[in-house]
């Protein structure tokens, strides 16, 4: 008998349905139809090449699994994280998010032994969710300048100091202001060893943790006293769709206003894309084109965000 033979496709039925179907091993099924084990197992493989048979995981989980899959074949990312969060708030969705970061980096083997971070809502959600002893002996470095020129302080020192004191280590805090007023002041802040020597120090982290912010109205930048809203619609009319480590981007992923860049202190986006472990964490609807612009420029090679925003990076790629 052959695969076209309508008797032998009655065979490949009836063996995957005592097998799928009558739950009884390929031992029973030879012994009640006169195969050997062995013919039994060739005539299981043949129903699934036919059509005949088709296994499908529905575990939720699963799915999950495959857009972490398709993410990583699709941007060439060194890892992927999605989380489900059932239509949930803005709120609910970030913290959900930085609960799976904060699980992502107690996991890293082998683990960092520094950290370079950067600050702002989604990571001052990361240290809340960190375990006490999630690593041991760890030195995190602030990544960009953090002062706040306004009365509303940013929690750049209180996000690294947390992830510092929770893995046993060290923190290392950048002194100076995300942006200044004129490109010779970040020189010679650069210029002197308290910043200087942090960005040095930065630059050779084992690992990177970052958020990207949204280019809106109501960002931290804005809030802290940094940008104008005249600013954000500036960078809106150049092509940008958000920021990493305070330096702007457009939706490939390239500076969109030297000037502003010119006076932004930190770490730059190619050192981003030089780490090792460049680990971004992403989550909500108003992140999604800053996100697709992250991935797509290569500025992180580790995406941890939510399953919506998975579906939309997926769906925007095709």
């Amino acid at each position: 008998m052959n695969a076209e033979d309508p008797d032998y496709e009655t065979l490949l039925l009836r063996v995957a349905e005592m097998y799928y179907e009558g739950d009884q091993t390929q031992e029973q099924i030879g012994r009640k139809l006169h195969l050997t084990r062995w013919k039994v197992g060739r005539l299981l493989a043949e129903a699934r090449t036919a059509g005949i048979v088709r296994i499908e995981i529905v575990h939720p989980r699963h799915r999950l699994h495959v857009r972490e899959r398709q993410l990583k074949e699709r941007y060439g990312l060194r890892d992927a994280v999605v989380v489900p969060v059932d239509a949930v708030g803005e709120v609910e969705t970030r913290d959900r998010v930085a609960g799976a970061a904060a699980r992502y980096l107690a996991d890293l083997t082998p683990a960092p032994r520094s950290l370079g971070v950067s600050w702002g809502r989604t990571l001052d959600a990361v240290a809340a969710h960190i375990s006490p002893g999630w690593t041991r002996g760890v030195q995190i470095v602030q990544v960009n300048g953090g002062l706040s020129r306004s009365r509303r302080p940013t929690s750049a020192s209180d996000m690294a100091s947390r992830l510092a004191h929770h893995g046993g280590g060290t923190v290392t805090l950048l002194s100076a202001p995300a942006i200044v007023e004129q490109d010779s002041t970040r020189a010679a802040l650069e210029g002197e060893r308290s910043v200087g020597g942090v960005l040095d120090l930065a630059r050779q982290c084992g690992a990177f943790l970052f958020s990207p912010g949204a280019l809106s109205h109501d960002s931290v930048l804005v809030e802290s006293g940094y940008l104008t809203s005249g600013d954000i619609d500036a960078l809106a009319a150049s092509g940008g769709v958000g920021d990493v480590v305070g330096r702007f981007i457009d939706g490939a992923g390239r500076i969109v206003w030297d000037e502003l860049d010119r006076r932004t202190i930190g770490i730059t986006i190619d050192d981003l894309r030089a780490g090792a472990w460049s680990i971004a964490v992403v989550a909500g609807e108003r992140k999604h084109r800053v996100c697709r612009a992250v991935v797509t420029g290569g500025i992180c090679n580790v995406l941890v965000t939510d399953d919506v925003t998975a579906a939309h990076l997926l769906e925007e790629a095709t």
